[in-house]
């Protein structure tokens, strides 16, 4: 029982975010629990040095909150963190649904910087929560948030490929209960390697290109959701699973078949 007293204390956080900086100068972590409407909570921020991984001391910023353009709070003037964590009390007035919180980063270690911008998308209710991301990364962010790997392959969530990511996945899988499920389903590996890679993609450059490579097959597959009307669970289904296997053919099938055709060639 005295080993499980200090768990009292340490608050079990719901929801986790991290986001670069549009410059990737700092990476900004959101933490806090599940959020209600019209309930004050506590957004726990951290400034992270994404060379150290470490909390970065000494930052100057400010902080918006939004829903549908309708600011909720700030924005608050130029603040200062010395120690590089803050925990704000917000209270998200508007109902239930997706708020943004924006930040603009001002300044580090008293040295003013040109603004670097940074924004979450952060769900208010159970109806719009989504399966719970990793502490190390967001979207996301799918998921609140954007798509982990591709936000750090892209350098912002507000980047145009995560944002057709984020918006095929609300305005088209989710809105049907077979999309929900395969992205519940899908999250829960997705979320089991994503920080991983998002992590080694900052590090190294080299691959951080590859990745942008990778994924410009399944970015230009997944755009042909926003040529169609999908107004049933059927059409979901069918439409799913044709993106799939075509996804399957360009990643698996091609690489095999100019394999074996190389195989070949040598041979003769």
């Amino acid at each position: 029982m005295l080993l499980l007293v200090p768990i009292l204390f340490i608050p079990a956080f719901a929801e986790s975010q991290t986001v670069p900086t549009e410059k990737g100068t700092l990476d900004v972590k959101l933490t806090h629990d599940v959020i209600e409407p019209n309930i004050q909570t506590k957004i726990n921020i951290d400034f992270i040095n994404p060379q150290t991984q470490k909390i970065q001391e000494h930052v100057d910023y400010t902080i918006t909150v939004l829903k549908d353009n309708e600011i909720v709070f700030g924005p608050i003037p130029l603040t200062h963190t010395s120690v590089g964590s803050v925990k704000i009390p917000i209270e998200f007035n508007l109902g239930e649904g997706v708020y943004t919180m924006d930040f603009i980063i001002k300044g580090i270690l008293f040295q003013p910087i040109p603004d670097e911008t940074v924004s979450f998308n952060i769900t208010v209710g159970e109806a719009y929560a989504q399966p719970t991301t990793p502490d190390n990364n967001t979207v996301d962010n799918g998921e609140g948030g954007g798509c982990l790997i591709a936000t750090a392959a892209y350098g912002s969530e507000m980047a145009p490929q995560v944002q057709q990511l984020r918006e095929i996945r609300d305005n088209t899988i989710l809105k049907t209960n077979s999309g929900t499920a395969f992205m519940t389903s899908f999250n829960q590996f997705y979320y089991s390697f994503s920080p991983i890679v998002a992590d080694f993609e900052r590090e190294q450059p080299v691959f951080k290109e590859g990745v942008k490579v990778v994924l410009t097959p399944m970015l230009s597959s997944l755009s042909l959701l926003n040529h169609i009307e999908i107004d049933s669970e059927q059409e979901m289904l069918g439409y799913g699973i044709s993106l799939i296997l075509l996804n399957v053919a360009m990643y698996v099938g091609i690489p095999i078949f100019g394999i074996t055709k190389l195989q070949q060639f040598r041979k003769n």
